[in-house]
């Protein structure tokens, strides 16, 4: 018994970081999900009411809808578009992992970092999909 702790490899801990640490503190794939889930929600928090009176004055006419149209043709629009699209694919895809988690499917160490792996692939994939088409490729 004694034998085992003595070769047991000390760990490094960090309770409170400090700005030096930060740097060298590894956040699991899991952690850096939920930071994200977070961050794309308070996107989609603060960018919704524009969407909605998007669509509101897109509905009104169809002259306003011709003039959003083509003030939706800049390409930095297109580029804060598309991170609203990153924000609605991941904030989703991460929801349905919560959701699993919730029920207890996949909690234990390796399907959970697989689970975040994939949720990271699948908000990825689907964005740069909807880059291409926002930006006319396909």
């Amino acid at each position: 018994m004694a034998n085992e702790t003595a070769s047991a490899r000390v760990r490094p801990q960090f309770r409170n970081l400090s700005l030096g640490q930060l740097a060298s503190y590894r956040l699991p794939a899991a952690g850096i999900l939920s930071i994200l889930h977070r961050v794309s929600g308070v996107l989609l928090f603060l960018v919704l009411p524009v969407l909605l009176w998007m669509f509101e004055q897109s509905l009104k006419v169809e002259s306003t809808f011709e003039r959003l149209r083509s003030t939706m043709g800049n390409a930095v629009l297109k580029l804060i578009l598309l991170a609203v699209i990153w924000a609605i694919l991941h904030h989703l895809a991460a929801g349905v992992r919560y959701l699993a988690l919730d029920v207890h499917w996949g909690i234990d160490k390796e399907p959970a970092r697989r689970s975040a792996l994939m949720v990271f692939a699948v908000s990825l994939l689907l964005t740069v999909v909807a880059g291409l088409w926002l930006f006319g490729v396909i």
